[in-house]
């Protein structure tokens, strides 16, 4: 598996992500719930990611 990227810029990669799924899972929520709740969940495990690297 290859690296997004490091330091920094790792950080801004996932932060730019983390922001993407957040607005996929607010618009998805009121299209098809599965949907909303997957983009959702992957947001929270790139924000844990982003926890553990501040």
């Amino acid at each position: 598996m290859t690296p997004i990227t490091s330091g920094n810029q790792a950080i801004t990669v996932l932060e730019f992500r983390y922001q993407k799924f957040i607005e996929m899972a607010a618009d998805a929520a009121y299209i098809n719930t599965n949907l909303g709740e997957f983009f959702k969940r992957k947001a929270q495990s790139i924000k844990k990611v982003l926890e553990q690297l501040a």
